[in-house]
């Protein structure tokens, strides 16, 4: 249950499970997961909690375990890039279908490290990796839940749910991370999440047998036998694969909670939504720790000087802290690339406005900020991305992104460059007024900026 009761609704009123739904987008695309994995882990779920008898005033926490246990996992993007010289979305989702043997992780694992790559490098990572295993795959999981079960707290989330993000990894014969916890130790909520992901990810991939056929090979191993009885026992349950495959799916998970379990989001409580999503996209790459953040503050301070009021200011921060949600859909292999893109990997990064308009589009109580916020690559002479727009077409609340977003991306360290002082930063986009950038936007953030180092 949440630790904090939510009193007024937004405009939108919409409900907590619908916006954290939604918002569970992003996770899917951040761990290369089909859209809509972590609702169906959460139908998946729920269903059990349902055959075991799960007392009523606990299905909440169960229900945002499911939603929000892959929180984490933009935090260890990077660092399995670097690891494994891999494309780190196709890395993960090629992992997670990997059988439970010793002998199928390592052949998984060495035939995508360094592929590619000049052999005298792929030996060295291979190395790298026998050396050191066990020790990367401890950072790396240790890395993922602490940073999950710590955003589900800012979000004002019960011990309960922030302990099922943490031991997600955990496994029945004790095998699992980042505890190594046995049987009833680990949280019953890790333990059926953990379960629902492997039912959905082997479900998307090859059928609803394979599902079953894998969830009972991990029988004893992997999953607590108990459950493997309720995954099944709720798999012959009526409707239970057509609501899996059905486009409604997201209603349906929404609505498996009473509306007086669900609770109303009021304006405060989405800010903090918004904020904790921030914190998951900056965490994708070392070099946009606090990006999001910065650019929403720089944009609220901007906001005041060209008058933009009260509500529709707190608007604008919340464009600007989401406005990059879509980098969660690329690769690491091209966001922390310290040479020049080609132009596969520009097609790529210039999806990531298309990534985060899809995104935000999703989430009712913020549908009208995914066009603002995805626009903010476009320029006013019409050479930008993703739409082209032209400069009649671009509002002020995005060029006020746009200004913000540019300056930050400066003045902090990139791939390829170090960061750059205030005052080379402004000279270098005053080359770009009346072209990139809005001249009214550039002026207020230099009176924003004046004094700030």
């Amino acid at each position: 249950m949440l630790h904090q009761k939510i009193t007024s609704a937004a405009p939108a009123s919409i409900s907590l499970p619908e916006l954290l739904g939604a918002f569970s987008y992003a996770l899917d695309i951040t761990e290369g997961q089909p859209a809509g994995h972590c609702v169906r882990a959460c139908w998946i779920g729920s269903r059990m909690g349902e055959v075991l008898g799960l007392p009523q005033r606990e299905r909440p926490d169960l229900h945002y375990t499911l939603l929000l246990k892959d929180l984490g996992c933009s935090s260890n993007a990077a660092r399995i890039c670097e690891l494994y010289e891999a494309d780190d979305l196709a890395f993960k989702q090629g992992y997670k279908t990997v059988g439970t043997s010793l002998a199928a992780t390592l052949h998984f694992v060495f035939s995508k490290t360094a592929r590619g790559a000049p052999l005298g490098r792929r030996v060295k990572a291979i190395g790298n990796i026998l050396r050191n295993g066990d020790t990367i795959a401890q950072d790396l999981i240790v890395s993922r839940c602490t940073r999950g079960a710590d955003i589900a707290r800012t979000l004002r989330f019960s011990d309960a749910v922030c302990d099922g993000i943490y031991h997600l990894d955990e496994r029945w014969d004790g095998s699992g991370r980042p505890g190594r916890l046995r049987g009833q130790t680990i949280p019953l909520f890790s333990r059926i999440a953990l379960l629902a992901q492997v039912a959905d990810v082997f479900h998307t991939h090859a059928g609803r047998q394979a599902a079953i056929d894998e969830v009972r090979r991990r029988s004893g191993v992997w999953f607590d036998p108990e459950l493997v009885t309720a995954f099944e026992r709720a798999a012959a349950s009526c409707g239970f694969w057509e609501t899996l495959s059905s486009p409604f799916i997201d209603a349906r998970v929404a609505a498996m909670l009473p509306s007086e379990e669900a609770g109303p989001v009021d304006e405060d409580y989405l800010d903090d939504i918004a904020a904790a999503f921030g914190q998951v996209i900056d965490a994708k790459s070392p070099y946009t720790a606090g990006h999001s953040t910065r650019v929403a503050d720089f944009a609220g301070r901007m906001g005041y000087e060209l008058g933009v009021e009260g509500e529709r200011r707190r608007w604008l921060k919340r464009a600007a802290l989401l406005h990059d949600i879509g980098k969660l859909g690329v690769s690491n292999a091209i966001l922390d690339k310290p040479a020049g893109l080609d132009e596969r990997e520009w097609v790529q990064m210039r999806d990531h406005a298309v990534h985060t308009r899809e995104i935000l589009g999703r989430i009712g109580a913020l549908a009208d900020l995914a066009p603002v916020a995805a626009a903010h690559h476009e320029r006013l002479d019409g050479a930008g991305y993703p739409l082209g727009l032209a400069e009649d077409a671009i509002g002020r609340e995005t060029r006020i992104i746009t200004v913000c977003d540019f300056y930050d991306a400066l003045t902090a360290d990139r791939p390829y460059r170090g960061a750059l002082p205030r005052d080379e930063a402004l000279r270098i986009m005053e080359r770009e007024v009346g072209k990139a950038i809005d001249p009214l936007c550039f002026e207020a953030l230099r009176a924003s900026v004046a004094g700030v180092d």
